[in-house]
């Protein structure tokens, strides 16, 4: 929904003591608002990623056309108003491989993230139960047998 169709990854910028109750307005928020991926503002630069210009549609045009990937309408007295200026960076791609070293998981409570590391241990004993019939149980151990990579956040 990018006017001109390009292509981006989009991300909001905020402190995490104000993503407790959600980024997004009530009216919108759904049942995955609480969930997400975090990474560094100097890491979304690196990937290219800059902030949005927020500007009135009708100012759209006078943007260079390497710009304009970076448009947001901003019209605070329209009816009803446009304001969406939580601080918000896109990268213009396909796709944005990450992993851990430069991402962390977001989840609600400590009661998520609990379930999202017993989750991957489960899924670990599945992969070395199934591999184990293929190669010795050792290798197969050896193979999926690892901690939960990522760091958590919390926002309760």
């Amino acid at each position: 929904m990018i006017r001109g169709g390009f292509n981006c990854v989009c991300f909001s910028e905020a402190p995490l003591e104000d993503l407790e109750l959600g980024l997004v307005n009530p009216r919108y928020y759904s049942k995955y608002s609480p969930f997400g991926i975090m990474v560094a503002k100097d890491w979304v630069f690196s990937q290219g990623g800059r902030p949005v210009i927020y500007e009135p549609d009708a100012e759209y045009d006078q943007l260079p056309e390497s710009h304009q990937w970076r448009h947001m309408r901003y019209e605070p007295g329209a009816e009803p108003p446009i304001d969406f200026t939580w601080r918000e960076w896109r990268i213009r791609t396909d796709a944005l491989p990450f992993d851990p070293s430069v991402a962390a998981v977001v989840v609600q409570d400590d009661s998520w993230a609990q379930a999202l590391v017993d989750e991957h241990e489960w899924q670990n004993d599945s992969d070395i139960r199934s591999y184990s019939l293929i190669f010795d149980e050792d290798f197969a151990r050896m193979m999926f047998d690892r901690p939960f990579r990522w760091k958590i956040i919390t926002l309760k």
